[in-house]
């Protein structure tokens, strides 16, 4: 089978590698797609806080076929850049009719975050007001179906107009660009200040991010994307009676499988039911994994990308 192997911290090398041997409970899965997440990034620069021993190698999210012919995704942690991957057969999951490969293999951790985040984290509720930051990448523009699938109000930030139009096209009611006057402009759409911000970017807008929730507004932090994490002013949380909560769902789903696989299924309900719309993601040849990785890590990503092995 072909791979892409990092032998070496802050690169890959794609080339052919001995197939995968199901263990014990587990099952083959021939890969049709394999989602690209920032996380897969971080391994391969070695800037995670797991530690893969070298050779290893990247990829946690993909969708393709088993034996029997089934179509289902799957959350392997390493390993999906590649042909075929040897997963537990609890772990693979059906795919609805509604979801092709390639939006299959990039649902599950942004949706899941989302999910987790606005509803179980933040207590969105109908009729609120989210601001999201970074909201032309995969895991903006989930949480922008997300939280209007919540009956949520959304503000969109994004540094590009083209993912700005891209988070419109998601369901978001207005957008920013990064580099407005975000609390301003925030406070001035929400009559006052947002309910919730939703924070995966960290760097120079937390601050102003925090300055635009109302009071009683809850924070939301889901990860670091430009690469800074930033010092919030807690003299801001305690004005107004603010709240700042941390998501986690990568650690969450691995400590509660059973309580993940309840929200994955909620999630695949709300797309057959088509409350929730993925939008489909660039598509690369597997030689390509890492340009694109390196997409990510700089941000030039709009949406999602999956690798067809």
């Amino acid at each position: 089978m072909r791979a892409a192997i990092c032998e070496e911290l802050g690169s890959v090398v794609v080339t052919e590698a001995p197939p995968p041997v199901p263990g014990p409970g587990q099952v083959l899965v021939t890969v049709e797609a394999a989602g690209v997440n920032y996380v897969d990034a971080l391994f391969v620069q070695g800037r995670y806080q797991i530690k893969p021993p070298l050779p290893f190698v990247p990829g946690s999210e993909v969708a393709g076929t088993l034996p029997s012919g089934e179509r289902v995704l799957v959350m392997c942690g390493l390993g999906g850049f590649a042909s075929q991957v040897a997963v537990a057969e609890a772990s693979a999951v059906p795919i609805p009719d509604e979801l092709d490969f390639p939006r299959a293999a990039t649902f599950t951790q942004s949706f899941s975050t989302a999910l987790f985040a606005l509803r179980d984290r933040a207590g969105v509720r109908l009729g609120e007001t989210v601001l999201i930051l970074g909201a032309g990448g995969g895991v903006g523009l989930a949480a922008v179906q997300v939280a209007r699938t919540l009956g949520a109000r959304v503000l969109a930030v994004a540094s590009t107009e083209a993912k700005q139009e891209a988070a419109r096209a998601a369901g978001a009611d207005e957008t920013l660009n990064s580099a407005d006057d975000v609390k301003t402009a925030a406070r001035a759409w929400s009559d006052g200040g947002v309910d919730v911000v939703y924070d995966p970017v960290g760097g120079a807008l937390a601050d102003p991010a925090l300055r635009a929730l109302r009071e009683r507004g809850r924070y939301v932090v889901i990860g670091f994307a430009s690469g800074d994490i930033p010092s919030l002013p807690l003299n801001q949380v305690l004005l107004r009676n603010r709240t700042v909560a941390g998501v986690d769902w990568g650690a969450w789903s691995m400590a509660n499988p059973l309580d993940q696989r309840v929200l994955l299924d909620e999630l695949l309900g709300m797309v057959a039911k088509g409350d929730l719309a993925p939008v489909a993601p660039r598509t690369e040849p597997l030689a390509s994994a890492a340009q694109v990785m390196d997409d990510l890590l700089n941000r030039r990503v709009v949406g999602k990308v999956a690798l067809l092995p």
